[in-house]
């Protein structure tokens, strides 16, 4: 593998309806694990629309690419003297060379350019089965092992965080597999495989593994192989097979990626646990050193958790700051466009029901806008109440997510279904406390969770602080789930306008008067039309009865 060349590249493209055009091609000329020379990258001129959904990804737009990129048949013939042959490597290679580049050299009458080597996820699935957590999408592994934060999703800077992943994670547990040639790396990534935690079904999350001393789940899985479904038929196959290949065990894997364990106090760990992202190799992993990689694992949560909160507070701030710069224009049109519903029902109502039924109308109508009315008091009041979190918040947070973290574990109630329903919506709270960055209600759970359970009526369950050691593997993995959840969190929290238009105006607050501006245009743009419309509506009601329109639907 070290003396071999090849090349990772990734594309950014208009999006998955085809035709589908490249925007950007990004690539490094690789030899064995380390980038080898300068990386390629050019923008793409295709002359085509940018659709908004691809636009708001990637960042391209048309604009910006008749700027700044060059013709494709320029790029393609500069990109054939880089690849020189060389076999090309992608993070999802059946999208970048089936559905991109392939087509997109036949419709442009180009030789095909290099050929296919390895598709670098599948090669990450298969090296970090069962971690992290089945999810192996490429900035949730680069939060998740603390890799540098590059451009995501733009070409050159998902090829920069692929290197990183390779070079840190991956390599590590392919040497220690004996994976030291090219081809026999080309060979794992594309042998057949399936995830070790079964991914549906009545046992879904499970290890396959556990069926060797768990009747139930090899009897599920020899149904699988009988099922009318070819993939589900293969993978049964397939698991049964891994079963009987060895006396398989929960330690059947030699490597995870798994943070480095030093014999240091366990003050020292709890320190260092939220900085480690070394890799261990291990064949049995003693009861202490589980429960350090659970002390790890828990502060990792407890910062996501900590950081997503943070966040979503400083985002509901800066919106609400918006809010209170252009709320009369709000105001004023939502009134507009409840008046225009309701002189609409109440003309459709007269015409062929008569006065007295469209008198009912007037009625909802000064409910409705009454309701409209507190509405708008309340969002006025949070905008005054509603602040940036102060430091002493930020400590107690970390604090208090640093208990409720203990009640992750997928087997405190398992063989006590209705304790397990009641475990099940204390979780349930506890993230959407989190994900409105509720810090009254979590306080009060974590202080005494068993306390709040009797407050709901729900079901007595008492609250074990303690696991059993024989599942403090499952725990681990369990708490790794949670972990990833956190991460796509804040990872959709950022892939948000909200969030977008806060980075914009973060360090400029003038940013924020001229979105407001922006803002009050758009609405008094409607407000406009919503007068006429409203204007047309009463003068068709009074011109049909004759009269002036009752005052409680002006």
């Amino acid at each position: 593998m070290e003396d071999k060349s090849w090349i990772l590249l990734d594309t950014e493209t208009t999006g998955f309806k085809k035709p589908i055009f490249v925007v950007e091609l990004a690539a490094q000329r690789m030899k064995g694990w380390e980038p080898d020379g300068k990386p390629f990258r050019f923008l793409i001129n295709q002359n085509t629309e940018i659709p908004s959904e691809a636009a708001r990804v990637h960042g391209y737009t048309r604009e910006i690419l008749e700027r700044d990129g060059i013709l494709p048949d320029e790029v393609y013939e500069k990109f054939s003297k880089y690849v020189g042959g060389r076999p090309i490597v992608a993070y999802n290679l059946s999208y970048d060379w089936d559905k991109v580049l392939v087509p997109e050299w036949e419709r442009l009458g180009i030789d095909t350019i290099g050929k296919p080597g390895f598709c670098a996820y599948q090669l990450t699935q298969r090296l970090l089965d069962p971690v992290p957590a089945g999810n192996c999408k490429l900035q949730t592994l680069r939060q998740y092992y603390r890799l540098p934060e590059r451009g995501a999703h733009t070409g050159i800077g998902d090829v920069e965080t692929v290197i990183d992943l390779l070079q840190n994670v991956l390599k590590p547990i392919a040497l220690e597999r004996g994976l030291l040639t090219w081809e026999s790396i080309v060979a794992y990534a594309e042998n057949e495989w399936f995830p070790s935690r079964i991914p549906f079904g009545k046992h879904k999350g499970r290890n396959y593994r556990d069926a060797s001393g768990d009747a139930d789940l090899k009897s599920w899985l020899e149904w699988l192989c009988s099922t009318s479904n070819k993939r589900s038929n293969a993978m049964g196959e397939w698991y049964l097979g891994q079963l009987g290949e060895s006396d398989v065990s929960n330690n059947a894997r030699k490597t995870k990626p798994f943070p480095n364990i030093k014999k240091n106090s366990a003050k020292d760990s709890k320190n260092s646990a939220a900085e480690r992202t070394d890799l261990i190799s291990f064949v049995n992993l003693k009861s202490e050193e589980y429960e350090q990689l659970i002390m790890f694992a828990r502060a990792r949560l407890a910062d996501l958790s900590t950081e997503y909160i943070e966040l979503n507070r400083e985002i509901d701030v800066h919106n609400l700051a918006l809010f209170n710069l252009v709320k009369e224009y709000y105001h004023e049109r939502d009134r507009l466009v409840l008046l225009i519903e309701y002189r609409q029902h109440f003309l459709e109502k007269l015409m062929l029901e008569g006065e007295d039924e469209a008198e009912e109308i007037i009625n909802e109508y000064s409910s409705a806008h009454e309701e409209q009315e507190q509405e708008f008091k309340e969002a006025s009041r949070q905008q005054t109440e509603t602040s940036n979190l102060t430091e002493n918040e930020k400590k107690q947070i970390k604090k208090l997510f640093g208990k409720l973290v203990k009640l992750f574990h997928p087997d405190r109630y398992r063989d006590e279904p209705e304790k397990q329903i009641i475990y099940e919506k204390l979780i349930t709270v506890i993230n959407e406390a989190r994900d409105h960055s509720d810090i009254e209600l979590l306080l009060e759970i974590s202080e005494d969770p068993d306390a709040f359970i009797a407050k709901q009526g729900w079901e007595e369950i008492g609250i074990r602080d303690g696991v059993n050691a024989a599942n403090l593997r499952k725990l681990y993995e369990e708490i790794e789930l949670e972990i990833v959840s956190r991460i796509e969190a804040l990872n959709l929290l950022r892939n948000t306008s909200d969030y977008h238009l806060l980075m914009y105006c973060r360090n400029n607050p003038d940013r924020l008067i001229e979105v407001s501006q922006q803002r009050i245009e758009v609405l008094n743009k409607q407000i406009r039309d919503y007068k006429v419309d409203s204007e047309r509506l009463k003068n068709e009601i009074e011109e049909i009865t004759g009269e002036a329109l009752p005052d409680r639907l002006q």
